[in-house]
Formats: structure tokens, C-alpha cells, sequence
């Protein structure tokens, strides 16, 4: 197994996560990792290391010396995730009546998925949704709520000459509950990326914990406590104790769950017409001191939860999404963090696209 950073971000003020609508009153609860390597990208260039940085993640004809998550909340011992697609809901016992609807989950703690994996009935007793965030969380007074609370904070633009002219406007946060925050995962190719690179993460990590990660970050938003890291292989970190089938360890199908945006590469062997997979379309703009502003290009990629069915292991690819006449590259992260579950067949898939489908001979087009 490749070695891996466990990230946890211990936030201190709200967190602005832009809806990928665009929509200013409205904020997501997972900051994917596309927008997490962007931000790495700056903080790297702050701190000299982002030709350094770019040379060993950004080369599209090379393997990443590190592959980065999404950030999904995190709350006491609890890691939240998107479930499996096709794993989730669970299915009823015969018999029994269910009262809580598991399907209003759209995070659910890794323990429960373990849980599932290993053919374990979930007691609806001891779990409840949070209507707030969407999370599955225990019953009882250790979870009184979720991870965090969607709320808005209201400003107003102020005309500096006259002092007139005020426009009042809101913007969507994320507050975060004590003892909870978002996590992230940095998966190295090898002993030697992470020895070169885990140190240079923790840096890049302190600096954005106190500069700010996604909007509204010259408001102070976005600002952490200094990030707790924990190494080892992402496996065991998340979904310990785990055995796979022998028919995927002898170079059968394989299934894999995702943890981050994915852009399928030349290597990857996807068996798009199995597994349960959905694509999101992601745009942008640039942040840079050159081409500050700017909207980048457009591209379609699988969803974190997708369940995806390949030959092999999963890589993926950065794709350059400068606009027309930008003055350097603008690199959109599709690295595949996935981890790899036991092989079963998967009840349909899906492939919606907000009215996109996927190309299923060919995988997302771009």
C-alpha cells in the first residue's frame, strides 16, 4: 500500500464552500479536491516551492507524486464520507418496518460503511440525519448535532466617494459544531514522495489554515487551528481491517470507491458500462496574480462516492484549463484517490451530469 497523510482541518471562523451553481447564498459541505490543489498550488507559490511542486504533480505524461482528496467533515471520531454509490441506502430487513429514512444521508461516518462491507445490519435505533448537514450521526447526547450548520452572514457594499448607494447582500457559510471540521487525504506514489513531500504539505497546510481555504477569505473566512496530520496507508486509516476478494488480487475486475473529482488518464483500463458512478461539471476562475479573474474551461468529471470498475488500480489525469489568451497553465486536478472494495454487482448505475450523461465508450468528455 502507498504511504498517506490523514489532514484534519480544525476550523475557527466560517467556511465559504461555493456551490458549484454559483449561487452566493448558498454553500457546499465538501471543497473538492480540484480546489484543493488550486489552493496548494498558491500556497506552494508563496512559499518557493510551486515549480517544484508542479513538476511532480502537474506532468500529464507522469505518475503524481501525490494525489489529493476532497475535504468532507469530520466531527469527535467520526470520519463523514459519501457513501458508496449503490452501497447506500441499506436495504430493509424483511419484516421490519423502517422509520428513519437513510436516504436523506448524504455523509455517513467510514465506520458505517465498514460496517456494511461486511454484511452488518445498521439498528436505525442508533442513528439519526441531521437535517442541518445531511450527515448521519449517532443517537444520544455525544452528537447532540451534526458537523456543522448552514447559515448566512449579511454585508453591505458601501459606495467610498458618496457614502450612498448601499447594497445590501448575504453570502452561505458553513459553521462548525465544537470538537468538528473537514478532513483530507495526500496519497504518495511512493516512500520516497513522501518523504520529500509530507513535510512540504505541512507547511502548505499551516499556511492556508491561517490565510484562509475556499470564499470570502479577506473577510476572514475559512481559517483553521494549526492541522493535525496522521500517516499511514489510506486503507487502514479509513477502512481498517478490511479483505478483498481473490478475484480482484489476481487482476479481475475491481471495483473503486472515490474520494476525490476524477478525470480518467491514458492508463486507466474503466469499465464504463459497469459500476455506479455520476459527473459533475466544473469551472472556475483563475487565482492567480497573472491571469487573476479569469473563467477557466469547463470539464466534466466522476463524483466523490462514485463506485468505478476498472482492471487496475486508478490514476487519473490534470487537465489544462486555461482560457484563451491566459498567460501561463491553469492545471484542474483529476487524480484518482479511491479505495478499492470488494467486488459485487452494483443495482443500475447513474451517470447524471446536471442533463449530461457520461460517454460510456469512452468515459467523461471534457
Amino acid at each position: 500500500m502507498n504511504p498517506a497523510l490523514l489532514i484534519r482541518l480544525r476550523p475557527i471562523t466560517p467556511w465559504r464552500i461555493g456551490p458549484d451553481h454559483g449561487a452566493l447564498d448558498q454553500s457546499e459541505a465538501v471543497l473538492h479536491s480540484d480546489a484543493l490543489y488550486s489552493a496548494l498550488c498558491l500556497a506552494f507559490e508563496q512559499l518557493g516551492w510551486l515549480e517544484e511542486w508542479l513538476n511532480a504533480t502537474a506532468d500529464p505524461y507522469s505518475m503524481p507524486a501525490v494525489r489529493l482528496s476532497s475535504c468532507f467533515p469530520w466531527q469527535r471520531g467520526l470520519l463523514f464520507a459519501p457513501p458508496p454509490m449503490g452501497l447506500w441506502p441499506p436495504a430493509e430487513v424483511p419484516g421490519t418496518a423502517t422509520k428513519l429514512r437513510w436516504k436523506g444521508a448524504g455523509l455517513v461516518p467510514t465506520t458505517v460503511i465498514s460496517a456494511l462491507l461486511r454484511g452488518e445490519a445498521l439498528d436505525e435505533k442508533d442513528w439519526t440525519v441531521d437535517a442541518h448537514s445531511g450527515c448521519l450521526i449517532p443517537t444520544g447526547g455525544r452528537f447532540p448535532t451534526g458537523p456543522f450548520r448552514r447559515m448566512r452572514r449579511s454585508a453591505a457594499a458601501v459606495d467610498r466617494v458618496t457614502g450612498s448607494n448601499i447594497q445590501p447582500w448575504a453570502a452561505g457559510c458553513l459553521q462548525f459544531a465544537p470538537a468538528a471540521g473537514l478532513w483530507c487525504a495526500a496519497e504518495f506514489v511512493n516512500a520516497t514522495a513522501y518523504a520529500v513531500w509530507s513535510p512540504k504539505l505541512e507547511c502548505a497546510f499551516r499556511l492556508l489554515a491561517d490565510s484562509g481555504l475556499g470564499g470570502l477569505r479577506s473577510r476572514g473566512f475559512g481559517r483553521s487551528r494549526t492541522p493535525e496530520l496522521q500517516p499511514g496507508a489510506l486503507q487502514e486509516l479509513l477502512l481498517p481491517g478490511l479483505r478483498l476478494a481473490q478475484a480482484a488480487l489476481n487482476g479481475g475486475d475491481r471495483s473503486w470507491w472515490m474520494l476525490s473529482l476524477f478525470s480518467p488518464g491514458a492508463s486507466d483500463r474503466v469499465a464504463w458500462g459497469s459500476g455506479n458512478y455520476a459527473l459533475i461539471e466544473r469551472s472556475g476562475r483563475v487565482a492567480s496574480h497573472a491571469g487573476a479573474g479569469l473563467v477557466k474551461k469547463s470539464s466534466r468529471l466522476v463524483k466523490e462516492g462514485s463506485m468505478v470498475v476498472s482492471k487496475g488500480a486508478l490514476t487519473g489525469s490534470v487537465r489544462d484549463v486555461a482560457p484563451d489568451g491566459a498567460p501561463h497553465p491553469v492545471w484542474r486536478a483529476g487524480f484518482a484517490v479511491a479505495l478499492e472494495l470488494p467486488r459485487k454487482e452494483l443495482p443500475g448505475k447513474d451517470v447524471s451530469a446536471k442533463g449530461n450523461t457520461g460517454n460510456n465508450a469512452g468515459g467523461p468528455a471534457a
